[in-house]
């Protein structure tokens, strides 16, 4: 049971938009039903920014078993297990802050492995910011698959679904260049992606045959290898060893004519093989309300669907609506049995 337990929200990078949308979250607990949540990083950082913004937004400093009680009256914030004190100036990103950015994601994670947080909710980070530090992994996603390795076991596949009401889309390669493509795109890689995503839908959102879709790497899917060979020789066969293992999937088919409303009625989740190809679509349609939902994790991860926003950062503009999203997402996904 989830009900006395808050989730575990990260710091982020504090000189983007995460702390402002933390407090604005906050504050609307009430009229958008947002689940506890507790923050972890510096009390004392988070009152000067409520300070600096002009928000009314006390701050509790507690322990994680205290947060829900406390989330009615106040911001619960527990601190950096280390004591690391954050200094940032909005829009302005310092490596001297990759070790309280690193230190909230693992607590994060012990937190939600030792059943004291229901699940982690991730404000974003800048991996170059953190690459300057000797941060050895590509991205948010891959640190925390390699979090949730068991000893001695392998790293389990993190799958990124970007998820909304309107539309779910998981890219099959993630942060890589476009040449690079090609040769990164496996029959195994998506092959194992698509059983990730088949059993993330079935065990976290409830769907009893999960409906795919394989989007095609090249315009008109290819047109029978006349156009690149990928999705006759490497799409298609994956799609038929998925579908001989009882996998609902259809494809490769036409990236251009996969996302109008009548095309999507007929999927629950398209997958394509490139960043773009999923992104692109979801935050035309989703910008606000998009989250990111990590499958193949052993925790619920869910995080907003959107960056940094260093040129907006300090300024109070920022929406949450993203991070209320992710909040609300996590919570309903930890409650499933």
């Amino acid at each position: 049971m989830i009900d006395n337990m808050a989730l575990a929200l990260t710091l982020g990078d504090p000189a983007g938009i995460g702390p402002e949308i933390a407090l604005a979250a906050w504050r609307a607990r009430v009229e958008r039903d947002i689940p506890p949540f507790l923050l972890i990083g510096d009390p004392s950082f988070l009152e000067a920014a409520a300070h600096r913004l002009g928000l009314l937004v006390p701050v509790a400093e507690v322990d994680p078993e205290y947060a829900v009680e406390v989330f009615p009256r106040a911001l619960p914030v527990w601190p950096l297990p280390s004591g690391a004190r954050v200094k940032a100036t909005p829009g302005l990103p310092d490596p001297a802050n990759a070790g309280a950015i690193i230190e909230s994601i693992t607590a994060a994670v012990e937190l939600v492995r030792r059943g004291r947080a229901a699940a982690i909710v991730t404000n974003p980070i800048a991996k170059f910011v953190l690459n300057q530090t000797g941060f050895a992994h590509p991205g948010h996603t891959e640190f925390l698959a390699a979090l949730a390795a068991e000893p001695g076991r392998d790293i389990p596949l993190p799958v990124m679904l970007l998820w909304s009401e309107t539309l779910s889309v998981v890219p099959v390669t993630i942060h890589v260049a476009l040449r690079q493509v090609p040769d990164l795109l496996t029959q195994d890689l998506v092959e194992r992606t698509a059983r990730v995503v088949h059993d993330g839908l079935r065990e976290r959102f409830g769907l009893a045959t999960p409906r795919l879709v394989l989007a095609g790497l090249n315009p008109h899917a290819g047109e029978a290898g006349t156009i690149g060979s990928e999705d006759r020789d490497v799409l298609a066969p994956a799609v038929a060893r998925l579908r001989s293992e009882g996998i609902d999937i259809r494809g490769p088919l036409p990236a251009d004519t996969l996302f109008h409303e009548r095309a999507r009625a007929a999927y629950d989740v398209a997958l394509t093989p490139t960043h773009d190809q999923a992104l692109i679509p979801i935050k035309t349609l989703a910008f606000d309300d998009g989250v990111n939902v990590t499958l193949g994790l052993p925790f619920v991860r869910t995080s907003p669907d959107h960056g940094t926003a260093f040129d907006i950062a300090g300024q109070g503009i920022a929406r949450p609506d993203s991070l209320i999203a992710a909040l609300r997402l996590a919570h309903r996904l930890a409650a499933r049995p």
